[in-house]
């Protein structure tokens, strides 16, 4: 159902915004956006541009996601799984082309919601997001080194492995006062009251430390020594220069990567807050929603935004539980916006250094990834594979190299479960039960071979090469009564060995085809091709058809 989730309880539950349900919402929006403003500033610097950028993406597509999303208590803004993307989007093809990738992966999550894809999107395997996910932290916590030591390196370079040299061979130029600073960050985030929620622990950090840096002047780099006055005012929305359709062609693949992150992402903190609040979101207007927040952050400037899962599960904690929550997280957002950005700046560096060391502490789920060298040795390999190609290369080759990887591993579990069988023998001994079958008839010229499990191209030549060594007989019965589904390769290899029968001279008959099978049969004409009394319902009625066959040809021959 592609409707809002607010404009449904506003329908159908009034109640849910009764003055206190109101002010319970309020509060819990103003508690996230305390939250928030730290970490939509740190995560856009992290990402290449200016701290305002984060902000305006919390604020428009914050307030977009919760007001048409599927969610009753979804917050959105920007996430630290995307620095990673942005920032070599902005290294290739500089800001304006970020902006145009966040537009375009926009309107692909709109039409993958319009679509109804929400539901695909979950079936994209545990290991390979949890491997993604965990090298993107990696790559998030060594991007931050420069800035908690005050090393002071301008020239970074993108690979992970000479990154991490530079930073070795750069260690004698660590600023102790700037790691100081951060230690403390660290400090005041890790031991901060957990009582004292409604402030959280981050903002105080950031408070005290710019209020110390600016007291003592401290030599430590700040948000305006680094980027120079930051800029308070919120710009009309505007396409983001000219648009060529080589730059559309070029950004396809990078915007494409940001659409299925963002709606994995999306999606996977409204599964986690449906399971705090017992409720149920509405999968493709979370896509929907999702995809005009961006189109409209891009618009506006901003970043790639997603739902973001620790925010969401604050917001929940703090009492939240209509959309009006997540609207009032980025009213207040805007409104710190205006009259605290001449502070902002006064922030150190290496303290929001120090909040994306968390982020990525938390992003890695280093316990879901240990307990994934639990699993099939499968799964492992393609974890390891997702998360190296994603620290070693870069997120797109990481996703598609994962995905193509589960589906062999898939087809190739699948194909080791399918099974086809002779069952003459075990035929044999149900027909000697009865007396209405010809014993003689049925050993010397029927020949019974059962199929187990999906008939699909990952078992279509173990089909073939099986059934093309059948003994001589004068027909031979499929039984497919453990078949729950048949795939165009499988009816190709079925009708290669109709088709080989026809020559041998063999009657072939399908004994008790389901329904979902007979369906796709009958699509490719072949159950016309075969002949309806070829269609057997059971084996009863397969062994008595086969029976009177050779019985016809006997006649027929004398």
């Amino acid at each position: 159902m592609l409707r809002p989730k607010l404009l449904t309880l506003i329908k159908n539950r009034p109640e849910e915004f009764s003055s206190r349900r109101v002010l319970k919402d309020l509060s819990a929006g103003l508690v996230v956006a305390c939250i928030a403003l730290p970490l939509s500033i740190a995560l856009a610097i992290a990402s290449g541009v200016t701290p305002e950028k984060g902000l305006i993406t919390a604020i428009v597509a914050g307030f977009i996601i919760s007001l048409f999303g599927g969610s009753r208590v979804q917050i959105g803004g920007p996430t630290g799984a995307f620095v990673v993307i942005v920032y070599g989007i902005i290294q290739q093809y500089g800001l304006a082309g970020l902006l145009t990738a966040t537009i375009m992966a926009g309107i692909f999550l709109i039409f993958m919601g319009v679509c109804k894809f929400g539901s695909f999107i979950k079936f994209i395997p545990y290991p390979v997001t949890t491997g993604f996910t965990s090298g993107i932290a990696v790559v998030l916590f060594s991007t931050q080194i420069n800035d908690f030591l005050g090393l002071g390196l301008t020239d970074i370079p993108s690979g992970f492995f000479a990154k991490w040299g530079l930073y070795f061979h750069s260690l004698g130029q660590i600023n102790w006062a700037a790691l100081a600073v951060g230690l403390l960050t660290l400090a005041i985030i890790l031991f901060w009251p957990k009582k004292w929620k409604a402030f959280p622990g981050s903002l105080a950090a950031l408070l005290i430390t710019a209020v110390l840096v600016g007291v003592t002047g401290m030599n430590v780099p700040t948000i305006t020594s680094t980027f120079g006055a930051v800029d308070s005012t919120l710009v009309m929305p505007h396409l983001p220069g000219a648009v060529s359709w080589d730059t559309i062609q070029n950004l396809m693949r990078p915007a494409l990567t940001i659409a299925l992150l963002a709606g994995i992402e999306s999606l996977l903190s409204a599964v986690v807050a449906d399971g705090m609040i017992g409720k149920r979101h509405r999968s493709n207007m979370e896509l929907v929603a999702t995809g005009i927040a961006n189109v409209a952050s891009g618009l506006f400037g901003g970043l790639p935004a997603t739902g973001a899962i620790a925010r969401t599960a604050a917001n929940i904690e703090n009492g939240g539980r209509t959309p009006v929550a997540g609207m009032a997280h980025a009213v207040f957002l805007f409104l710190m916006m205006l009259c605290l950005m001449r502070w902002i700046g006064r922030i150190p560096m290496t303290s929001l250094a120090a909040i994306l060391f968390l982020v990525s502490y938390r992003m890695s789920d280093w316990r879901s990834f240990k307990a994934l060298f639990k699993a099939p040795l499968g799964d492992v390999l393609i974890l390891l594979a997702t998360f190296t190609l994603t620290v070693v290369f870069d997120l797109v080759i990481a996703i598609e190299f994962g995905l193509v990887l589960a589906a062999v591993l898939f087809m190739k579990r699948m194909a080791d479960v399918y099974q086809i069988t002779n069952t003459d023998d075990d035929i044999m001994d149900e027909v000697r039960r009865k007396d209405d079958i010809d014993t003689k008839v049925i050993a010397k010229h029927v020949s019974v071979y059962e199929i187990n499990g999906p008939f699909f191209f990952g078992a279509a030549t173990q089909f073939v090469e099986t059934l093309e060594h059948h003994k001589n007989c004068k027909v031979l019965i499929l039984r497919m009564r453990s078949v729950p589904a048949i795939d165009a390769t499988g009816y190709h290899a079925l009708e290669r060995i109709y088709n080989r029968c026809k020559d041998d001279g063999v009657q072939l008959i399908l004994s008790h085809v389901q329904k979902h099978v007979r369906k796709t049969l009958e699509q490719y004409g072949f159950i016309k091709l075969l002949g309806e009394d070829h269609l057997c319902r059971n084996i009863d009625h397969s062994l008595m058809r086969a029976e009177s066959i050779v019985k016809d040809r006997h006649s027929i021959a004398e």
